[in-house]
């Protein structure tokens, strides 16, 4: 039996911000767990970053941005809704 398909990204701007995050994250040679624990956020939401399922807060960009030792601009440059 086919797996469903998971949830798509809530927009192109979110998808493209996780893809992102998501490259920073694998040249770093980082889990999505090391990330999470870096950030002191659940593994399971930078999980959802990632796949552009989550609509995240400033708060958390900034987080994450520093985790991955980049400016939070290089994340969000460039993207529109």
């Amino acid at each position: 039996m086919p797996r469903p398909a998971g949830k798509p990204p809530l927009s192109s701007a979110t998808a493209e911000f996780g893809a992102r995050v998501r490259q920073r994250r694998t040249e770093l040679e980082l889990s999505q767990e090391a990330l999470a624990d870096i950030c002191e956020l659940h593994w399971t939401y930078i999980g959802q970053v990632e796949r552009g399922q989550r609509n995240i807060s400033l708060h958390n960009i900034i987080r994450i941005a520093e985790a991955l030792e980049v400016d939070p601009g290089q994340l969000v440059s460039g993207l529109a809704v």
